[in-house]
């Protein structure tokens, strides 16, 4: 289905042809009529399928730009799912003059929301912890509310947020249209769905045969004590430019940290105890390349979505098929061949069948002779190619990509485009990438410059 087709108001149809979306995704073209006409609906379809505007471009077709209260709320499990959601909103509403989108999640001080919930918007995107926190306040005015949306609604219930999503939707009028995607319908999402969707549509999206992601998964057998051995075996044979280990447990998270890095590997982790502003470095040099491995537990890379991701290593198999699923689904997209490795003990046997049983698919065998020794004094050193700076204004400080590429390569920052990576801008704070050679003439030039005529703190973030 062409967009063009659909009942579109003409600034959202002008942006979709500028963002070049001409063909409807088969989630989008299954669920925006439906949605349009105001009914519930349950989704099922797995990241990556462009559900996110399946779902925003009806809420922007219907909400009163006027009208400066919540009109919708959208419910996400983690704050970097948050923040892609509500990213993705905003450009597709940019032809609608002064629509506020506001990012309602945990691990940020709450008084600046509280603070921008009275100002007024028209769209909130938040955690389940973060929105009851809110609604304890009696700061989150829920009369308005059109439409509530659960997206990835079976990692919110994984995650022990059922009575949170039941508490926050009860706060919700009656005649609200309720939307529920997920890429699993375990008993608990029908349960939600009967209790609190009136007749909803299910629309289910297959993955096509031509679509499925190719991913080669490959089993490497060894004894648990020479997991972080073979680990680094595997990188230092594959050197991927971006990898994601997964972890079963944080204290692994941590000692793994420790061993690739101290082995040469530029490496970081991921996981449950570290506070959100080291979560958003983390994420911020693992997107932009600057570092090569992270290495995480499932509940701390719930949200995690990463372009171009070479390889996805288990150096845990999780206790269930499903997790497994979602993990390597992290590679393989957008065409580009994908692999996915898995460390196998002799106690992780019944693991491995049920996930063989469950995929459908044999782990391929892979050939321990031909990895590289572990010994570090002949060791390929898997650093990064680029070095991240973090920069103290961000959107609210009305900082755009466009002056940090212009401070950075202008007459005063002197350098190639080419020497300047990923930049990213969140609230307060923005990332540049810059080519490891010249960081440190990138970190003089800005922090002796201005960037849109004013100095800002520039910290190297290593």
């Amino acid at each position: 289905m062409d967009f063009a087709a659909l009942p579109l108001a003409p600034p959202l149809l002008q942006v979709l042809e500028e963002l070049e979306f001409k063909v409807a995704t088969p989630i989008q073209a299954q669920s925006i009529p439906v949605l349009l006409q105001g009914q519930d609906l349950v989704g099922q379809a797995k990241t990556g399928s462009g559900k996110t505007a399946a779902f925003a471009l009806p809420i922007l077709q219907k909400v009163r730009l006027q009208d400066r209260r919540l009109q919708a709320l959208v419910l996400c499990p983690t704050r970097e799912l948050c923040a892609q959601v509500a990213g993705e909103i905003r450009r597709l509403a940019r032809r609608l003059p002064g629509l506020q989108v506001l990012v309602l999640a945990g691990g940020q001080p709450i008084r600046p929301q509280v603070d921008a919930l009275e100002k007024g918007a028209h769209i909130g995107v938040g955690t389940p912890g973060r929105v009851m926190d809110l609604l304890d306040r009696e700061v989150l005015e829920t009369r308005q509310l059109a439409t509530v949306v659960l997206d990835e609604a079976d990692r919110m219930l994984d995650m022990g947020f059922r009575e949170d999503m039941e508490h926050i939707l009860a706060a919700t009028p009656p005649k609200r249209q309720t939307v529920l995607f997920s890429a699993t319908f375990p008993p608990d999402i029908e349960a939600l769905s009967r209790t609190f969707q009136k007749n909803p549509a299910r629309v289910t999206v297959e993955e096509e045969k031509g679509t499925v992601p190719d991913i080669r998964q490959l089993r490497y057998d060894c004894a648990l004590e020479e997991k972080p051995e073979m680990l680094l075996r595997l990188l230092r044979h594959y050197q991927p430019g971006s990898a994601i280990v997964f972890c079963n447990h944080k204290i692994e998270v941590t000692k793994l940290t420790k061993t690739l890095t101290e082995a040469g590997v530029s490496a970081d982790g991921l996981q449950g105890d570290l506070e959100q502003f080291e979560r958003d470095r983390v994420m911020a040099k693992f997107r932009n390349g600057s570092t090569r491995v992270l290495i995480a537990t499932d509940v701390a890379g719930r949200g995690i979505d990463v372009e171009a991701l070479d390889a996805v290593i288990n150096f845990d198999l999780p206790q269930q098929p499903e997790p497994y699923v979602h993990r390597i689904g992290r590679t393989g997209r957008a065409g580009r061949a994908g692999l996915a490795m898995a460390l196998v003990t002799p106690r992780d046997t019944r693991k491995l069948e049920d996930i063989e049983h469950a995929t459908g698919v044999k782990l391929e065998q892979g050939d321990v002779e031909v990895l590289p020794s572990a010994d570090p004094r002949n060791a390929v050193k898997l650093e990064a190619a680029w070095e991240t700076l973090c920069i103290s204004a961000g959107r609210k400080d009305k900082m755009r990509p466009g002056d940090i590429l212009g401070a950075l390569t202008g007459e005063a920052g002197g350098l190639n485009a080419s020497d300047v990576g990923k930049i990213e801008i969140q609230d307060r704070l923005s990332y540049v990438a810059v080519a490891k050679r010249v960081a440190r003439v990138a970190f003089q030039r800005l922090t002796e410059g201005r960037i849109k005529g004013r100095k800002a703190r520039i910290e190297r973030v290593r």
